[in-house]
């Protein structure tokens, strides 16, 4: 026992070697600029071994103001799980301006490791300029408005007071302000902060005649190529522009050539096809009234002559609805080119172009598939004039009143996004709802939504999912029905007493409920004269699909869609669709003239057929309510037993990697699973470990633990 005892004793006496660990620290604040009296929150990450730990004692903060002053010294921040800790600090009301110091230190005597980041506290407000400056100009002006420091800027060119929120005719500012007519223009800048500045006004006064403009009466029309002899590059610009071209690079598809794709006919593998109408081999006269350009097909070359830039008809997109005698145009039965109707005074029509407004692009886009709201889904005429926020919040001028043009950037008259159907990719230019004069509190994926269980959505789920709950609305201040086509069949026609031809039996819905994927950004597509692919879970030859699985790196997110279907031909010789032949269709009805007419023009006449079921889904990015009351609840999703609008677990591959009473086990005993909420904050908020332990996918994104 005494040779125990003294064993002991001395096992007590050894010197404890203590092991200092390095911490690598991020530090994060709820924004980049504070007004005085605002609280400035801080959260620090600590991570040991690329993941989250806690060191033996809380990290210290310490604060500083622009001028050196100390106003935290080295305070211990408050743990929120494993490696995660958060200081507020409420800045008082005289809190100088400038840049202030946030550091973050691990006070642990044994471990290291720091990290600062900087704040700014702004003054009251930023401050805004105009240039040109206000005044008088014999020529139209282009005002561009600059706040420093930057922030969202808001405006009215009708001589009304601009307003935030946005309401009535105030516009959010996010590029030049073209201003043709003596304007009174009112503007103010308002901080991420939410510091307004002063509604400034400037008066532009233009006073003599300019090139496009009524009393400038040396300006006259000689046919469509009078725009080019002022406008060369841009018409250049814009006979290469999938507007004009309906052909642009396929490098967001995974199926046909990278080079180019797109909806014009050609039987080279780059003609895509639609569950709409098909393609248009053979319709090139119905489609092309929606194509900017004067009647003939576009020959796809770069240096076009002049010949060939005067076929653009820069007045499809650039006409002004608002003159007496505004531009239209009408097919000349005998050339097959387009001439401006009769009675048109187009002197004034050159005169008095404008820059696209939703009702230019939506004549066209809002009326693809053959009418009104038939083929987007969340795109109609209404979208032009509707003041109804809950049908688009974005568009209706009680609230945003955006112009397309306000997501659609154009540059070099190529314009950014695509539907994830379109095969084309006209500009690399991304459309994003978090910008600095949209939504900019939103930019990151750390900050912006009320909880941090929405905010770690959106990494991986698209805003629209959660903000677009239905979709195919009426607004209700518009006689005509938004309903939108969910399935055609060419088997059937019915007579179109407006358009005076036959058209496919369409099925048609209102307030509908999307489809979810998941979408990485690139698509796969069936075109003209590929061989036809059934999809095992629908059982129908499918047209489009969006690209995307829940184990996709970072950047694939959880999208709505419009799900469309269709009857229509099938080569059973080749096992390819036939692109049917629309013009032969439209004029007396008969399918089965049709179908043969389409496989004449592919060159396969006799081949055996039989009519088929299509599908496609289409994203929805439109018809957006305004949030509170209208977004997609927890219920929505959670739990998979009840939820209300997908299943997580059961359709999209969230569920675990094996049973409970398996799984458990891995890494420890049987313990009760009160509920999913309690097991994943304890496992993932709490622990820090990754998806992977648990399911088949991994968010290495976020930083946790991958391994027990």
């Amino acid at each position: 026992m005494k040779k125990i005892v003294t064993l002991l004793l001395i096992c007590m006496l050894l010197p404890v070697f203590a092991y200092a660990s390095t911490y690598t620290v991020t530090v994060t604040t709820d924004k980049a600029t504070y007004s005085a009296g605002n609280v400035v929150k801080t959260t620090a990450l600590l991570k040991r071994s690329g993941s989250l730990s806690s060191p033996s004692s809380s990290p210290k903060i310490t604060i500083k103001d622009p001028s050196g002053s100390t106003k935290v010294n080295a305070v211990s921040m408050t743990k929120v799980s494993t490696g995660t800790y958060t200081y507020s600090y409420t800045l008082s009301s005289s809190a100088p301006a400038g840049t202030w110091s946030d550091k973050v230190a691990v006070a642990s005597s044994s471990d290291t490791g720091t990290a600062t980041i900087n704040f700014t506290v702004g003054s009251a407000a930023s401050v805004t300029t105009a240039t040109p400056a206000a005044g008088t100009y014999t020529a139209a002006q282009n005002v561009t408005l600059t706040s420093v420091p930057a922030a969202p800027i808001y405006y009215t060119t009708d001589g009304t007071t601009p307003v935030y929120p946005v309401a009535g005719t105030t516009k959010t500012y996010s590029a030049a302000i073209p201003v043709a007519t003596t304007t009174t223009l009112k503007y103010f800048s308002r901080t991420t902060a939410g510091v307004s500045e002063a509604v400034k006004t400037g008066v532009y006064t233009i006073s003599g005649p300019k090139t496009h403009d009524a009393a400038n009466t040396s300006l006259t029309w000689t046919g469509y190529g009078t725009c080019l002899a002022c406008h060369r590059t841009s018409s250049t610009d814009m006979y290469q522009g999938v507007h004009y071209q309906w052909m642009a690079s396929g490098a967001k598809m995974t199926t046909g050539p990278a080079a180019k794709q797109g909806k014009m006919d050609s039987l080279d593998g780059s003609s895509a096809l639609n569950a709409y109408c098909i393609n248009i081999l053979d319709g090139w006269k119905a489609c092309g009234a929606c194509h900017a350009g004067t009647g003939n097909k576009p020959v796809a070359t770069t240096t076009p002559s002049d010949a060939q830039l005067a076929e653009i008809d820069c007045l499809m997109c650039h006409k002004n609805g608002t003159i007496a005698t505004p531009y239209a145009r009408t097919r000349n039965a005998t050339t097959g080119l387009f001439e401006p109707n009769v009675g048109i005074d187009m002197n004034n029509v050159v005169r008095t172009v404008i820059k696209p407004v939703r009702n230019t692009c939506l004549g066209c886009h809002a009326k693809a598939g053959g009418g009104d709201a038939v083929k987007r889904g969340d795109i109609a005429l209404a979208s032009g004039t509707t003041a109804d926020s809950l049908y688009d919040v974005h568009m209706a001028t009680s609230r945003g009143n955006m112009t397309c043009q306000n997501c659609h950037k154009f540059t070099n008259h190529k314009v950014a996004g695509r539907g994830s159907d379109l095969r084309p990719q006209d500009s690399t230019v991304a459309v994003t709802c978090a910008t600095t004069t949209c939504h900019p509190t939103k930019t990151g994926v750390s900050t912006g939504h009320a909880t941090s269980g929405i905010q770690k959505h959106t990494a991986r789920v698209a805003c629209q999912t959660c903000h677009l709950p239905i979709y195919a609305k009426d607004a209700n201040d518009t006689t005509a029905t938004e309903a939108t086509e969910t399935n055609r069949t060419w088997e059937h026609n019915e007579w179109n007493a407006t358009l005076l031809r036959y058209e496919p039996l369409p099925t048609k819905g209102s307030n509908l409920v999307p489809k979810y994927a998941f979408w990485n950004g690139t698509s796969w597509g069936n075109n003209l004269n590929d061989a036809a692919v059934i999809d095992p879970t629908t059982g129908f030859y499918k047209i489009s699909r969006p690209n995307g699985a829940i184990t996709d790196p970072a950047g694939t997110k959880l999208y709505p869609f419009k799900y469309k279907t269709a009857q229509q031909p099938l080569d059973t010789t080749t096992g390819k669709l036939i692109g049917l032949s629309t013009r032969s269709f439209f004029a007396d009805g008969n399918y089965v003239t049709a179908v043969n007419t389409g496989l004449a023009n592919m060159g396969r006449t006799g081949d055996a057929w039989q009519t088929v079921t299509t599908d496609e889904y289409q994203v929805l990015n439109h018809q957006i309510p305004p949030a509170s009351g209208n977004a997609l609840s927890c219920s929505a999703c959670h739990p998979n037993t009840t939820a209300t609008k997908m299943k997580l677990i059961t359709n999209f591959g969230y569920g675990l990697k094996k049973p409970t009473s398996d799984l458990c086990n891995d890494c420890h005993g049987s313990e009760s699973v009160p509920s999913y909420t309690s097991v994943h904050s304890k496992h993932v908020d709490s622990e820090g470990y990754d998806c992977s332990l648990c399911h088949n996918f991994s968010r290495p994104e976020r930083g946790l633990k991958m391994t027990k």
